[in-house]
């Protein structure tokens, strides 16, 4: 669907989850409108649920698609909405603008999403409440032993008791209240899917495991979504920060595609992850449905093929890491040897490196120099192998539709920018300068870290620019490159693609936006 109207409600102003839809958006000739930054969430301060209301009632009427994130609308983001004390009542009060909505223009297609609360692996104070930094381990206890209990019965009994007495009890009464109100909003949602006002809805497991409340919310959800019949219409799976993009793909492409899925080993599909609750090859096929994709019977027979480096057995957080990740289960130089196959056989390959989380693999992007990288339809490798794998899938689904040269190469540098450069290399440099700060708080050392990090990025860029994308007919320019937060995780990297005849003034951070769009404070 081209020159399609987009409104976008994200779960923060991250460049993951903000800008990347907008750029994928504009690559293929529709506009995604996002809300003013004053409205929308910034790291652990909820947005303005009032002013994101209103500016979706302004635009309803004029638009074709809304993906919007429960979280934000109903309880300020993502990240808030494990820390905010609104009431249940109050958040369902803010779910019906979507009827609202859809009553100012009965053909909007509502596209929705919620995470399921997370029980963080680290014990974070600012993502969540602050008593998570001093309890955070206790926590996780009870989480997989209530499960555990939930799942197999007395057996459990005990270890049940003793992980609940580990926990003050004001502390797990207010940890597990505000699970069980995020889990009613969920429930909410699957009645607004079941009466219709939404066209699809994505409820997704952040950092997961196989055991824990995440997984007994999951199953609540589940069991609701059989009685009222509307899984035709409903994915639940592992994800959080690549939805918006997985939506856009849905809604700018509704027709279901299939999808080659090459994996770097031949046992790729049963490769182990670190922050979800299953294997690969299941979370592929989870990731695939969301956005509307289906497994193809052959190469010739998909839409576009989706290369995926998982890791030889288990996930691991340190590369090279020998023992689980670059093992004899996989073969990266034949992996490699196949995407160059596929481009030379005019097929559009989106790779999704989900060796490791946090950031590309050093030795599969080492052998994909001698690839004519720009011909890729999508490349990601950020964050955990869900955030991954529903970004790339997402520019594959998109790139037949794809108008608009300069902002795909935009926003597929971006995430090499980001995903390779910042994730892969630079970010354990600028730690290691900085003298090794918690990655969760860098505090007073923000300002150092935002100085040092152009000076650190600017020539990889520029050099990644000139192997891969110059000569092209395009030309970049780079912004000062700074921290999202103050917190290692995640840069921002502006940069600016541009063909000849492109108004300087539509073209911004990687993307190219409207004139008018409001600017981003992420």
């Amino acid at each position: 669907m081209t020159n399609a109207r987009v409104l976008l409600i994200p779960p923060d102003t991250r460049p993951p989850t903000l800008d990347l839809p907008v750029g994928l958006g504009r690559m293929t000739g529709a506009v995604v409108d996002v809300p003013p930054a004053r409205a929308l969430p910034e790291f652990f301060t909820p947005g303005d649920t009032g002013a994101l209301r209103g500016w979706l009632l302004e635009r309803a009427a004029g638009a074709d698609a809304l993906i919007v994130c429960l979280e934000t609308v109903c309880l300020g983001g993502m990240i808030p909405a494990r820390r905010v004390t609104d009431g249940l009542d109050v958040a369902l009060a803010r779910l019906e603008v979507l009827r609202e909505a859809r009553a100012l223009n009965p053909t909007l297609r509502i596209y929705a999403f919620g995470v399921i609360v997370r029980v963080a692996h680290d014990n974070d104070p600012h993502e969540e409440k602050a008593y998570y930094g001093q309890w955070g381990r206790e926590l996780r206890a009870f989480s997989d032993a209530f499960d555990r209990h939930a799942r197999h019965g007395e057996a459990h009994r005990e270890a049940l008791e003793a992980a609940r007495a580990a926990v003050p009890a004001e502390v797990l009464a207010d940890w597990v209240g505000t699970r069980e109100r995020n889990r009613a909003l969920h429930l909410a949602a699957l009645d607004l899917l079941a009466d219709g006002t939404l066209e699809h809805l994505c409820l997704t497991l952040d950092d997961t495991t196989p055991y824990g409340l995440a997984a007994f919310d999951r199953r609540m959800l589940e069991a609701r979504a059989d009685e009222l019949g509307v899984w035709e219409r409903l994915d639940v799976y592992p994800g959080a920060d690549e939805v918006p993009c997985a939506l856009l793909a849905r809604a700018l492409r509704p027709e279901v595609v299939p999808v080659w899925v090459r994996y770097s080993g031949v046992g790729g599909a049963g490769a182990e992850l670190l922050y979800e609750d299953r294997p690969a090859g299941e979370l592929v096929r989870a990731h695939l449905r969301a956005a509307g994709c289906v497994l193809a019977d052959s190469p010739a027979g998909a839409a576009f093929i989706l290369a995926v480096n998982t890791p030889g057995v288990r996930q691991a957080h340190r590369q090279p890491d020998f023992g689980t990740v670059d093992t004899p289960h996989r073969h990266l130089p034949a992996f490699v040897d196949a995407v160059r196959a596929d481009l030379r056989a005019g097929r559009a390959v989106s790779v999704a490196d989900i060796a490791y989380p946090n950031g590309a693999e050093a030795r599969l992007w080492t052998l994909m120099q001698g690839l004519p990288l720009a011909q890729l339809a999508g490349f990601s490798a950020w964050n955990t192998a869900g955030n991954t794998l529903g970004s790339a899938v997402a520019f594959g689904k998109l790139a037949a539709l794809v108008t608009d040269r300069a902002g795909h190469a935009g926003a597929l540098l971006a995430r090499v920018v980001d995903d390779v450069l910042y994730q892969g290399e630079v970010r354990s440099l600028l730690r290691a300068e900085l003298g090794q700060p918690s990655p969760f708080d860098l505090g007073e050392q923000l300002h150092a870290a935002d100085r040092r990090l152009p000076e650190l990025m600017a020539p990889r860029v520029q050099a990644v620019w000139e192997r891969h994308f110059a000569g092209r007919g395009l030309t970049l320019e780079l912004g000062e490159a700074r921290l999202a937060w103050p917190r290692l995780f995640t840069g921002v990297f502006p940069l600016t693609v541009r063909s000849a005849g492109v108004d300087d003034r539509q073209v911004a951070g990687g993307i190219v936006r409207m004139a008018d769009a409001p600017q981003k404070n992420s």
